[in-house]
């Protein structure tokens, strides 16, 4: 009976692998990768009704810088790709995470374009990021402070 090679890993698999066996790197259920930088504070995390106020960096694997808050920047944790919403909610405020997102829980196979219409995220691509977690709010007291509407009221 002839054996049937196996497929080669995609570049993202190859690049994840290699990567979450790096001391300090853990991974979740879901794949997302982290390395914790700065603990932050002990307490409360950010959810899914929350605005994180973060600065942040997102890289491609090759170190390409693809976004880059000039300042502290809200967040809404529901609003953002699902590795990016799973990375927030582990991080309490004061702290500094690194996050490696794979395809699949980012953009996957669809290519990310800027104005000009340039590829600045390829298909597939695993995005990095190093994110600073500022404070967060919830989202109802964000929208009311934006709106100029007294929360509660």
């Amino acid at each position: 009976m002839a054996q049937t090679a196996a497929a080669p890993a995609s570049p993202a698999t190859a690049f994840l692998a290699e990567n979450r066996a790096k001391p300090g790197v853990v991974e979740t259920p879901s794949g997302l990768q982290y390395q914790v930088l700065v603990p932050g504070d002990r307490g409360a995390k950010p959810g899914d009704a929350d605005v994180a106020l973060v600065i942040y960096e997102g890289r491609l694997t090759d170190g390409t810088v693809f976004d880059k808050s000039p300042w502290f920047v809200p967040m809404p944790v529901a609003a953002v790709v699902p590795g990016f919403a799973e990375a927030l909610k582990l991080m309490p405020n004061g702290s500094r995470y690194r996050f490696w997102i794979k395809p699949e829980l980012a953009y996957g196979a669809a290519e990310q374009k800027d104005g000009a219409g340039r590829t600045v995220i390829p298909a597939n691509a695993v995005l990095v990021f190093e994110v600073r977690m500022l404070d967060f709010i919830p989202a109802a007291q964000y929208n009311a402070l934006m709106s100029g509407i007294p929360a509660g009221g």
